[in-house]
């Protein structure tokens, strides 16, 4: 399948203000792109993109004084096949986990592992290491949160969420990251495009998904405590710790949020996004 991504981003600077930007597909996604993904600047102005040390795309600006436009508009290949299922996938000891992986079973800061894992040790302490354990941490955190805009503020941690049992995405992925590794799973957090492709489509503005990887049977895989279900068409934009390492901006300097546009969606066949 076909899937047309794209987002525009508007923000007023009072002044010159540097800018990091976690906005590209991830490199893992670049080969699947089937037109070029330039991000686009209103007014034009100079960029210059890295690598982070999670292999994210980053793109350094300075924005203007004045309002600047964000966009992108691109279209991505997918096999549209479901998020894998793998019940047998093993959890390894700490001592035989990849030095890689060891980062993601530390605290973070929104994954307060100190502060939950009593908590999680008594919730998920005698369900069976592996896949069952981390699916048990996803059907309780997809039960324990309540989902609702209303509920976001950018503070919040996984302790805030599992004390006020509410919150939206990222909360649901950072609780369900912190549970993970303090029964020793490593964790990471993901943030992407998922659109509802193969499910009804909710009745709220489209926006950047959160979901998490855990690392299992030698391998990392989907994990999403928000739907709790195997999901078609995620376009991975960036991984990390917790949301501080895959925020879509990161501003050094005062600056206001005015717009805010996102769109995700599955092309008819044999159709293209102008």
């Amino acid at each position: 399948m076909k899937i047309h991504i794209g987002y525009e981003i508007t923000y007023d600077c009072p002044k010159p203000t540097p800018m990091l930007l976690v906005l590209s597909v991830h490199p893992c996604r670049q080969a699947d792109l089937l037109r070029p993904h330039p991000i686009v600047f209103d007014p034009p102005i100079a960029s210059t993109d890295y690598h982070d040390s999670f292999g994210n795309i980053c793109t350094r600006i300075v924005a203007p004084a004045g309002p600047l436009k964000i966009s992108s508009d691109q279209i991505v290949a997918d096999p549209g096949t479901p998020d894998i299922l793998a019940p047998d996938a093993e959890q390894h000891a700490v001592e035989q986990l990849p030095d890689e992986a060891l980062v993601f079973l530390l605290g973070s800061r929104y994954c307060e592992t100190d502060r939950l894992s009593e908590a999680a040790w008594s919730l998920f302490g005698t369900v069976p290491p592996g896949w069952h354990r981390v699916q048990s941490i996803c059907d309780f955190v997809y039960g324990h949160i309540r989902f609702g805009y209303e509920h976001a503020r950018p503070t919040k941690s996984a302790w805030d969420a599992y004390m006020e049992q509410n919150g939206v995405c990222r909360d649901f992925a950072h609780l369900a990251v912190t549970f993970c590794r303090c029964m020793n799973i490593p964790a990471r957090y993901c943030t992407g495009y998922l659109g509802d492709i193969g499910v009804p489509v909710a009745d709220s503005p489209m926006d950047f998904s959160a979901w998490f990887e855990a690392y299992l049977g030698n391998r990392w895989y989907t994990f999403d405590a928000r739907h709790n279900r195997p999901r078609i068409g995620r376009i991975l934009m960036a991984r990390g710790r917790d949301a501080t390492d895959v925020a879509i901006s990161t501003t050094f300097g005062p600056c206001l949020l005015t717009g805010f546009t996102v769109i995700a969606n599955e092309l008819p066949e044999g159709v293209l996004a102008g």
